[in-house]
């Protein structure tokens, strides 16, 4: 299990960091806090992906 930050699947899908956080913080996206940081596991990326697509 990799954990990833906002800012790498911002990265990897060419958004801005923000709109990563606007997805956690609407539930859209899951993801784990620590503290003050988010992570997200990367299943939990693919599952958003793929509900996006549908």
């Amino acid at each position: 299990m990799r954990l990833l930050t906002p800012g790498e699947v911002a990265e990897a899908l060419q958004l801005h960091h923000l709109t990563i956080l606007k997805f956690i913080r609407s539930k859209k996206l899951k993801s784990v806090k620590f503290g003050r940081v988010y992570r997200i596991k990367e299943e939990d990326l693919e599952d958003f992906l793929k509900s996006q697509l549908n």
